[in-house]
């Protein structure tokens, strides 16, 4: 896996919150001086570690644990959409990962860093835990025997009456584990996958979600989560034709037993098994893999296949839940986007993740909205138009065909523009209120185009455009100024009426406002 694998571990574990303290009084336990930094961007966060262990180093700084050449190892702890854009970081820092499920929200993601963990011979190792619970190592031994027979229904229950999340719903927060663990006990990969689930506490976040899935050889599976339930529930039930077992991980003991499939002894057998704590079972098997260059029980192609589930079932969970909006088939909107009601999305249009577009917008043929865009109600984008990281249109913005958006001014295929965060690198644009861009224009990176300014047909825009402002050619320049309603002004002085709509506008150095009508 490496070119050399080290003889020590030195660790640093990003992010600092209830499961990343967690991760750090593991590893102080399990590696004691190997831990070297713990990084959390709230610097308030220092106090708590130093109750742990005041020989580790706190920082706010990503960039100082990445540029330090020994640490080889690192934790990722962070919120689940921070996952992608932190272990990419560490990978191309040529650092070792385990980053806690999921390994990203989008199947593309998870692949570029698989990729690249590949490409820089470092260990990709995923945090589905419960894969090292001794108790599921144990089940996947009883399988293995051939105990249970031959296997022909799995269901797992992940209930609780929890931390509600706003960065994904619960599919992607708790059905992570049961896919893991059915992947690992049935060793192939679903043939079939649907799901339909339930929203109540927030627009467009299922807090309830069943999940249906079959495998080769008719095995039955579903996994029900949610976090709407009045007490917390793990239980996951695996029948065969020979016997059933039940691992009941909130139960204080047996959490493991064994059931009988002839009927006449209704009595469970408890199984026993070697304790060990998951998450320190976990670490260890981490640091064996990195020291030894081995490939990870949960390695980044294991987890990929888990996210391609994942995605899967969240399409389907889209298409059961009815839509307040048009999307033609041939579209394609990838998951955790928001679509506002009444909008249209016409052919070959592809909208990425993490993608706001408002109410009762219009985007035509082949239009790309990128990751994070942030699109207002009423909206208007016409055939052929990208609309890239890093910009936004505020409500009834008018985009002619082939309207040409930029984020970076000086672009290089070799050197990537993307920084640590979303848009670092990136210039930003805003196109204000009611602002029209003609055909084939051209808007330069890190200028605003004002509200209810018009830009003209081909027009390369290089410098910020003002309020009501008609501008034309390249660079473009002022030819006039526009009202509102779209029919050019004519100034007496410092005052004009629109000859059409009768609103009134003033104009002082060179700047115009309405001022009534």
């Amino acid at each position: 896996m490496q070119s050399e694998t080290p003889h020590r571990v030195t660790l640093a574990i990003v992010g600092f919150g209830a499961w990343g303290s967690r991760h750090v009084a593991t590893a102080f336990s399990l590696l004691d001086s190997q831990l070297k930094y713990v990084c959390d961007a709230d610097s308030a966060k220092k106090e708590s570690l130093t109750s742990i262990s005041s020989g580790v180093r706190f920082t706010t700084s990503l960039e100082e644990v990445l540029d330090d050449p020994a640490v080889n190892a690192v934790i990722v702890a962070t919120p689940s959409n921070t996952h992608h854009h932190i272990a990419k970081q560490c990978l191309e820092a040529g650092k070792n990962v385990l980053v806690e499920k999921p390994l990203s929200l989008h199947l593309s993601d998870g692949m570029e860093l698989q990729l690249l963990a590949e490409n820089r011979r470092r260990i990709l190792m995923v945090g589905h835990l419960l894969l090292y619970h001794p108790a599921v190592r144990k089940l996947k031994e009883l399988i293995d025997d051939g105990k249970l027979g031959k296997l022909q229904y799995i269901y797992s229950n992940r209930l609780n009456q929890g931390t509600v999340r706003n960065d994904t719903n619960i599919l992607w927060s708790f059905a992570p584990h049961d896919i893991s663990i059915l992947q690992f006990l049935i060793g192939k990969d679903p043939l079939e996958i649907d799901a339909n689930g339930g929203i109540f506490l927030q627009p467009g976040i299922h807090d309830v979600t069943l999940t249906m899935l079959r495998y080769p050889e008719n095995i039955q599976a579903h996994i029900h989560v949610s976090w709407l339930h009045p007490f917390k529930e793990h239980r996951l039930v695996v029948i065969g034709d020979q016997g059933m077992a039940v691992f009941e991980d909130t139960k204080p003991q047996d959490k493991l037993v064994l059931f009988p499939r002839n009927g006449t002894d209704p009595h469970p057998a408890s199984v026993s098994y070697e304790n060990e704590d998951p998450l320190t079972a976990q670490l260890r098997h981490f640091i064996q893999c990195v020291t030894a260059g081995i490939e990870p029980l949960t390695s980044g192609r294991s987890a990929l296949r888990v996210l391609e589930i994942l995605e899967k079932a969240q399409r389907k969970l889209e298409m059961h839940n009815p839509k307040h909006y048009f999307v033609h088939e041939s579209a394609v909107i990838d998951p955790h986007c928001e679509i506002g009601r009444g909008t249209k999305i016409w052919h070959f249009t592809h909208v990425q993740n993490d993608a706001s577009v408002g109410e009762n917008c219009t985007l035509g043929q082949n239009v790309y909205i990128g990751s994070h865009v942030r699109i207002g109600n009423f909206v208007k984008i016409q055939n052929n138009v990208s609309v890239y990281e890093g910009v936004e249109l505020e409500d009834y913005v008018f985009c002619g065909p082939s309207v040409v958006f930029t984020n970076a001014r000086f672009p290089r295929s070799e050197f990537p523009m993307k920084g640590v965060q979303p848009f670092q690198s990136f210039q930003s644009t805003v196109v204000r209120q009611g602002a029209t861009i003609g055909a084939n224009a051209t808007i330069v990176c890190g200028n605003t185009i004002g509200q209810y300014a018009f830009v003209g047909a081909a027009a390369v825009v290089t410098h910020d455009v003002p309020d009501y402002a008609l501008v034309v050619g390249n660079p473009a320049r002022i030819s006039g100024w526009i009202c509102r309603c779209s029919y050019k002004l004519t100034f007496n002085g410092t005052q004009s009426t629109c000859a059409k709509c009768g609103r009134v506008y003033e104009q002082i150095n060179n700047l115009t406002r309405c001022v009534g009508g």
